[in-house]
């Protein structure tokens, strides 16, 4: 029988600080089962739980307030963002949404102006309903940033690489300036993911990420994520999150958790592809633009290699009109035609008609997000198949 001295068995602790990431990846602290020593976070199928002494409460008492397999995941992207706490939301809009309940009526948020779709929907015609207000800025010019900021102006929220012209924000540049005004800095991190690009760092106060893309991988689960480094921030998100109930159950936080293991590896072949793609598509003579920041050319090269470890997965390209479009998405044969992406399969999709639907076409076209546009989220095919099929869908 285990003496009350003798630790635990089956539970490992959590990677030193000094680990590398992709050791961070496999060992976070609860990938052991403490109780049985399975390799595997345990599925608690639970909505209540027992109160074993009313005098104690006991660490969880209902799903919506915590759930075992939840907080591993939330314990899990805490530990690779290099935050003191997350939270796990039912999608990527809850996550986004939750945060901007940190705000208050009367407020000014200042935002990217070719931000997602679903982002720009919740500020223009939700949050508005709130009296919170929000001005549109071309995040790549500081200066713009600074001027938009008026008496009631209280967060900053970057998008960086832009969806889905890649668009570059100085992460470090503008959250500098914001704690300067005591304004509070949130960022979608969903195109880098933490392998690539790690917010915190550089002075964000809330990194968000649309788990479902990159981070699930798979195309099977519907998930958001948020993290923050300042536990006091991070006490009224949990408030935010406990309130407003929009938590992510725990089936869908196991398979979270079971694909965001394979992150590194998978980030490394889809940015080698993509590269590749990228590449190819600007020597072709039926592509008018490609919107990609490992380019060469790219304006915002130069700052995302500061402040990200790679360029991503996602190429965006215009094919000069909508019906030139329209063809090749009608035309190909290997990425699925769909809203997302980051999956291990390929995603093509058309912004005007898809994310991006919610935007009114004038908008749109100021953003440079044109009728021609197309988004290609490179999976994990190989890249010759990959390019023989839009060489087929391209051709005349």
């Amino acid at each position: 029988m285990t003496s009350p001295e003798e630790p635990k068995r089956g539970r490992l602790h959590k990677p030193e600080a000094n680990a590398k990431f992709a050791t961070k990846l496999i060992h976070f602290g609860r990938e052991i089962c403490e109780h049985t020593g399975a390799a595997s976070v345990p599925i608690y199928q639970a909505s209540t739980f027992h109160h074993f002494d009313l005098d104690n409460p006991p660490e969880y008492d209902y799903a919506r307030s915590g759930n075992p397999t939840r907080q591993a995941l939330e314990e899990y992207i805490a530990t690779l963002e290099g935050g003191t706490r997350g939270f796990a939301f039912a999608s990527g809009m809850a996550a986004i949404s939750t945060a901007f309940m940190l705000l208050s009526s009367g407020d000014h948020v200042i935002c990217t102006e070719d931000v997602y779709g679903g982002t720009y929907r919740l500020l223009t015609t939700i949050l508005t309903r709130m009296n919170i207000e929000t001005t549109f800025v071309d995040m790549t010019n500081l200066d713009a940033v600074k001027a938009a900021r008026k008496p009631n102006t209280k967060a900053v929220f970057m998008e960086t690489p832009s969806n889905p012209t890649l668009r570059i924000t100085d992460v470090a540049a503008v959250t500098g300036w914001a704690k300067e005004h005591g304004l509070l800095t949130m960022i979608d991190n969903t195109f880098m993911t933490p392998y690539h690009q790690r917010p915190l760092e550089l002075g964000v106060d809330v990194v968000l990420h649309s788990a479902t893309k990159f981070l699930g991988g798979h195309s099977d689960v519907l998930a958001g994520l948020a993290v923050v480094a300042d536990k006091s921030l991070g006490m009224r998100l949990k408030q935010l999150q406990n309130g407003l109930g929009n938590v992510l159950g725990q089936q869908d936080s196991w398979l979270l958790i079971r694909g965001m293991k394979t992150l590194k590896a998978r980030m490394e072949a889809h940015e080698q592809s993509a590269r590749r793609l990228a590449q190819w598509l600007s020597e072709h003579p039926a592509v008018a633009q490609v919107y990609y920041p490992g380019l060469p050319d790219h304006p915002g090269r130069a700052i995302h290699e500061r402040q990200s470890l790679g360029y991503g997965a996602v190429v965006s390209f215009d094919a000069g009109s909508g019906e030139l479009a329209k063809r090749v998405m009608g035309r190909v044969r290997l990425p699925i035609v769909a809203v997302s992406l980051g999956a291990v399969e390929s995603i093509l999709s058309y912004p005007a008609m898809m994310s991006h639907a919610a935007m009114p076409r004038e908008v749109r076209l100021e953003r440079g997000i044109t009728d021609g546009l197309m988004r290609y989220s490179v999976g994990l095919e190989d890249i010759e198949d990959i390019i023989a099929d839009l060489e087929q869908a391209l051709a005349d």
